[in-house]
């Protein structure tokens, strides 16, 4: 017995510096969580540097600066078409360069990868539509919207409010996946119909006809290319969870996926002479992409004309709305990357990163540049890279995390290679279009990995005889699984009605309701256990390439 009273003695002293450093936990003094972040966090900057030098760090730059650079140049590429080039590559570029090297230097979780994501996409075209319509400067409009952020991260930041991303549950968080997944697939198809439309299949074409219209095999080369860059990028995927080739040439190539289909399919356009592609526009050097319409520093009273004082204040609106997005994709990346399971020593400081990272997007708007998140595919990709495994001793063990190099130099190196990539404007102009909209379509099919909403949907089509032995199939009732199922869809077709409609900037809102309908409403018509089994957060942590593995897998926010 009194050797048991000292075992628990011994657990509850172990546990209570954990417990106290919890990140989440509140001081209810303002800015009482910032600075237990700088507290834990900065104390062990010596390491960050020391724990960089080897090998494995080395390798994980390169890898990482192709995770990074892809979809940069991709959303770069349809920023620019969806705003009219008033932001484009070279912007996303230099301001994922510059944010990425000063959060490298300054935020508490250097594993984080600061880049541009879907969600933020669909907000900046909506507010260039809403710009557009009521006559104002989306650029200037911009500024004053990061104006706002910068105020409303500082007062979150001081109350402490990163505890409120305990409440988000799986059941928002998946509903926000899917949609942004039903996005970017129907916005592939949108802009593929478009290019039909532009150039239609005729018996006989005018060979006097205009570059940009009726085109002969123009539409007919896209959809190949947009085809063939999808396939490409979605089979090497798959081939780095087979059972092909030894392990770790499996993982280079599924790991280089998405560039290898990039270069193949851009080289065979390159060789196809006599038909005509749109290419990716880049300005040539450290130029911005529309210098007719703005520079490098946005003059917050209007650039060609006089931003109206009612937008000033108004802009505090769709500040609201960008802010729930970073907010929502950095916390919940971070919460992931940060799982006991991955074993991270040095831990996390979610009031800093938050402060730096919105912060950041603030001031860059003055710059017209975007604003940034946490990406969370790329973050675990990141962590995994430097994840050391624990040789395993008995035959059929399962592989065991070892160390993870937590450091600060291969995020670093990352961000500054990126920079550097703006002066590769020669060969970005060569890669078509519909090569980007063949990686828009594989982000939208690959973000659908993980999302229990997506299995849940196909098994409403499958006999129950069919149905996977998982916890939500097993102890809840089939026809009651599929209600829940039902009310996760019925948000969908709502928020995918405001998204269409004029009202699109209020995303985001409606979106926040989801968390409300989910802790008051759902308890009301689904027991505890119910919701347990079919709510809660029971993704795997993936850190290797065996088969049928992915980190994908325990992803529930968009890419």
């Amino acid at each position: 017995e009194l050797t048991k009273e000292l075992e628990q003695k011994l657990k509850v002293e172990a546990h209570t510096p954990e417990e106290d450093d919890d990140p989440l936990r509140r001081t209810r003094k303002p800015f009482g969580g910032l600075v237990r972040d700088i507290k834990r966090r900065y104390p062990k900057y010596l390491s960050d540097i020391k724990d960089a030098l080897n090998a494995q760090c080395l390798a994980a730059v390169i890898f990482i600066y192709f995770a990074a650079l892809s979809p940069a140049i991709t959303f770069g590429g349809l920023l620019g078409e969806k705003t009219l080039n008033m932001m484009g590559v070279s912007e996303l570029l230099v301001s994922t360069a510059i944010q990425g090297v000063l959060f490298c230097l300054l935020g508490a979780q250097p594993l984080l990868v600061v880049g541009f994501s879907g969600p933020l996409l669909v907000f900046e075209e909506a507010f260039y539509k809403f710009c557009s319509n009521f006559g104002i400067e989306y650029i200037v409009g911009r500024v004053w919207i990061g104006f706002w952020l910068i105020i409303l991260v500082l007062v979150v930041v001081a109350a402490e409010g990163s505890f409120l991303v305990c409440y988000i549950s799986r059941y928002t968080q998946e509903i926000f996946s899917f949609l942004i997944s039903l996005i970017f697939i129907f916005e592939t198809f949108k802009k593929l119909i478009k290019i039909f439309d532009d150039h239609p299949l005729q018996a006989q074409y005018n060979a006097t006809s205009s570059l940009t219209k009726y085109q002969p095999n123009t539409a007919l080369l896209s959809l190949v290319l947009m085809a063939g860059t999808f396939f490409i990028a979605f089979f090497l995927r798959k081939l780095k969870n087979s059972s092909f080739f030894p392990g770790k040439l499996r993982r280079v190539i599924g790991d280089f996926g998405v560039p290898i289909s990039i270069f193949i399919m851009s080289l065979a356009d390159f060789f196809i002479k006599d038909t005509y592609t749109q290419k990716l526009q880049v300005p040539d050097g450290i130029k911005v992409s529309n210098e007719t319409a703005r520079g490098w520093f946005i003059n917050p009273l209007g650039e060609h004309v006089p931003f109206p004082i009612w937008m000033m204040f108004v802009s505090g609106l769709p500040a609201i709305l960008v802010f729930i997005l970073i907010f929502l994709e950095t916390q919940i990346t971070t919460l992931i990357v940060s799982k006991p399971e991955r074993k991270l020593v040095k831990g996390s400081g979610f009031h800093l990163d938050l402060l730096l990272i919105v912060g950041m997007g603030g001031i860059a708007a003055l710059f017209g540049m975007p604003w940034l998140s946490a990406t969370t595919v790329r973050t675990i990709t990141h962590a995994n890279a430097l994840t050391v495994m624990a040789k395993s001793t008995v035959p059929g063990e399962k592989p065991r995390v070892q160390e993870v190099k937590e450091q600060r130099i291969t995020g670093l190196l990352v961000s500054i290679l990126v920079g550097i990539s703006i002066l590769m404007e020669p060969v970005l102009k060569m890669i078509p279009l519909a090569v980007l909209f063949g990686i828009f379509l594989y982000m939208g099919v690959t973000s659908l990995n993980g999302i229990q909403l997506y299995d849940r949907i196909l098994l409403m089509l499958k006999p129950h005889k069919y149905h996977p032995e998982e916890a939500y199939v097993r102890k809840v009732k089939t026809w009651r699984m599929h209600i829940f199922t039902l009310t996760q869809i019925l948000c969908l077709v709502v928020l995918w009605g405001v998204k269409s409609s004029p009202a699109s900037l209020s995303l985001a809102f409606i979106l926040i309701l989801t968390v409300p309908l989910r802790r008051f409403l759902l308890p009301c018509f689904f027991s505890d256990v119910e919701l347990k089994c079919l709510d809660a957060d029971d993704a795997e942590v993936t850190f290797d390439e065996s088969e049928g593995c992915d980190v994908y897998d325990e992803v529930t926010m968009p890419i």
